[in-house]
């Protein structure tokens, strides 16, 4: 497999060498930190001292509960939040709608970005609500005004909820600065899988329930998670360099008579959707793979699955060009060498699969 390139970071992103360290050192720590004894209490100090890192390094100054992951963050907050309405974006991950239980839909544009209107009208009348909306698309990669739609949510005496699952630490101040809630998640930063952190600006906020995480939270927390997680963070990420690379494959791709989806909407620096014209995605996933190259596409990093992507639908897409998108995005680890091997087999792909076609 070392001759394999893998660019579908955005699903999940391989451990960093210091987060694979501190697993190894949390295993040791063998013991549960709900124990009264010394070794319960020494692995209790271990865990919040993560809990500080984390939260340290999303620069965070308040509640941080920690989780399985970005799903049950995501549940916790809608789930149990202080308010009789939940409202999400059409764009939101799987996950997000599945803990919405049935919530009412907010519009977005061609771009796949929030309408303004649109929730100011779903807020209007109702209520006090909770509000999901993704930072940047997992699909497109197209990020949200978050501090724009901050104040429409906050001027309704709603509460945001920012799925930042997606957003390096440090990449934009304003789901820290105004969401009241954010989520995060350590294997698409490098962390271990198994772990992810809600970010709670005033606890009064959810209802609490379980006995763990000050109460919001059954189960043992899992030491050697947090502790994964906590290097991970705290590892920078060069995200102007991982702007270039997807830049530069945005252009090549272009060049080629691909479609770069979203293409004037602000974006993630390392994730993009592409399309290329009159092949179905499974089929470019198959040609890729076959070549080395590991990619996404539609909603399989939600669901695992090959369905249609229900983003691309709310942004106003139809088959089959609905059919013929595929995701690639980058981690610390791409090169530029990557990026120049993913545009020679895209093209490749792209003219054998339509002889093939043809």
């Amino acid at each position: 497999m070392a001759d394999r390139l893998y660019l579908d970071h955005a699903a999940t992103t391989p451990m960093t060498a210091a987060a694979v360290a501190a697993v190894a050192q949390g295993v040791a720590r063998w013991a549960n930190p709900s124990s009264p004894h010394a070794e319960g209490r020494a692995a209790r100090a271990a865990l919040e001292e993560a809990r500080r890192r984390i939260a340290k390094g999303y620069g965070w100054r308040h509640d941080l509960i920690l989780t399985s992951g970005a799903s049950e963050a995501l549940a916790i907050a809608l789930g149990r939040a202080s308010v009789a309405r939940r409202l999400v974006s059409a764009v939101e991950h799987d996950s997000a709608i599945r803990a919405g239980g049935g919530a009412a839909m907010i519009g977005v544009d061609g771009d796949g970005l929030v309408r303004a209107d649109a929730l100011e009208s779903a807020l209007a009348g109702g209520d006090r609500a909770i509000v999901a909306i993704q930072w940047a698309n997992s699909e497109t990669g197209v990020r949200q005004p978050i501090a724009e739609l901050a104040s429409i949510v906050h001027a309704a005496g709603a509460l945001l909820l920012v799925d930042a699952a997606q957003m390096p630490a440090g990449a934009d101040p304003a789901p820290i600065d105004h969401a009241d809630f954010v989520v995060v998640s350590a294997h698409k930063r490098g962390g271990p899988p198994g772990v992810g952190a809600l970010l709670v600006r005033d606890l009064g906020t959810l209802s609490p329930t379980g006995g763990q995480e000050r109460g919001y939270r059954a189960g043992t927390e899992n030491l050697p998670g947090a502790l994964g997680f906590a290097a991970a963070v705290e590892e920078p990420e060069d995200i102007a360099r991982m702007a270039a690379l997807r830049v530069t494959l945005d252009d090549a791709i272009r060049r080629s008579g691909g479609e770069v989806v979203a293409d004037q909407a602000p974006r993630h620096p390392a994730i993009a959707s592409y399309r290329m014209r009159g092949i179905a995605a499974a089929a470019q996933l198959i040609r890729l793979d076959m070549a080395g190259i590991a990619v996404s596409a539609g909603s399989a990093c939600s669901s695992g699955s090959m369905k249609p992507s229900h983003v691309l639908a709310a942004m106003g897409w139809r088959d089959p060009a609905l059919r013929e998108v595929i995701r690639i995005s980058f981690g610390r680890t791409t090169s530029e060498e990557d990026v120049a091997r993913a545009i020679v087999a895209w093209r490749q792909v792209s003219r054998e699969t339509r002889d093939v076609l043809a």
